[in-house]
């Protein structure tokens, strides 16, 4: 059988932790590695950012995209050309408001603005 004050005595030795003379410069050693480990991991991902921002810049450049997104866009903008004169004397109609069509689009930013609100309140309380 195990002697009982004995295996009590071992729990508070190991429940107890001993206080040491170096904690603290220990502590302090201990939370600056950490902090310089932190501060070479946020340079590396930053320059690893702007090497691949630069790589990526350098490929849409030597790629000639913009000339290939105009030539593929150039169908569709002329359908927007075509549906905009159509729609041209329907919106003649909002030149004529005493501020003209910036009170339309005052309200229509001012809408969507209402609506980002209220999605960020809806997300924050699920």
């Amino acid at each position: 059988m195990a002697d009982l004050d004995f295996e009590r005595h071992l729990e508070r030795l190991f429940s107890e932790a001993p206080v040491l003379p170096d904690e603290a410069a220990f502590a302090e050693a201990v939370e600056r590695k950490l902090d310089r480990g932190w501060m070479l991991r946020r340079w590396l991902i930053g320059a690893a950012g702007l090497i691949g921002g630069v790589v990526g810049a350098s490929q849409l450049v030597m790629s000639n995209f913009v000339g290939q997104v105009e030539a593929a866009s150039a169908g569709s903008t002329q359908l927007v050309r075509a549906s905009l004169a159509e729609w041209s004397p329907r919106l003649d109609v909002l030149s004529a408001l005493p501020a003209g069509s910036s009170v339309v689009w005052l309200a229509g930013g001012m809408a969507v603005l209402a609506l980002g609100f209220v999605l960020t309140r809806v997300l924050e309380e699920i």
